[in-house]
């Protein structure tokens, strides 16, 4: 059973979310002693140059301004620092990851924080962690060539450490919505709490 969970909910749906529904199961059945929640669908900001100019300052060579432009993406980091186990409801937009979770993965990947380079290339800082993604797609099936969205996400949490990657996918739900359901549900009850 895991200590604490990250949810995390890429949808800018907050209601009939296939993928909001798909995680929430997910979060009940491990039965975590904490949760941790963060909803994408309150944008996070994009990135932008003062940000940069401040993830590239040494920490202890910041002004009090860097180290407020940084503050949402310490949070950010910290909240996935704590987690055993990310939880992550990720709908497909346009074959790829919505614009939200794109934006997490930007403040979260942090040279020093949650990867190092080395001369053998980057080295993630968050081992240990298992990551369950419940994906959702409209009309294609992930693994396809169309797929950029299960691929890059498997990517971006290698990158950062996160090796551990199960994904809970209703792919091509509106082609069949209910067999899309059914089969996603079928594969998470053999997940292993």
């Amino acid at each position: 059973m895991p200590r604490t969970i990250l949810h995390i909910d890429a949808s800018a749906r907050r209601k009939n979310s296939a993928t909001r529904a798909l995680s929430d199961e997910i979060v009940a059945k491990l039965d975590a002693s904490r949760v941790i929640r963060r909803d994408l669908a309150a944008p996070l900001p994009l990135i932008n140059e003062a940000w940069v100019d401040a993830n590239f300052t040494p920490a202890d060579q910041r002004s009090a301004e860097q180290r407020d432009t940084l503050a949402l993406s310490d949070t950010l980091v910290r909240e996935l620092s704590e987690a055993d186990t990310i939880v992550i409801g990720l709908p497909v937009y346009n074959f790829s990851v919505p614009a939200a979770f794109k934006a997490w993965v930007d403040l979260v990947a942090r040279a020093g924080l949650t990867f190092a380079y080395t001369e053998n290339g980057p080295n993630g800082l968050l081992k240990g962690k298992r990551a369950i993604l419940a994906v959702a797609s409209g009309g294609m099936p992930l693994g396809s060539k169309a797929d950029f969205a299960s691929t890059y996400a498997r990517h971006v949490l290698g990158f950062i450490g996160i090796t551990d990657v199960e994904i809970i996918a209703a792919e091509q739900t509106s082609i069949d919505p209910e067999a899309a359901l059914k089969s996603a549900k079928s594969a998470l009850g053999e997940l292993a709490a």
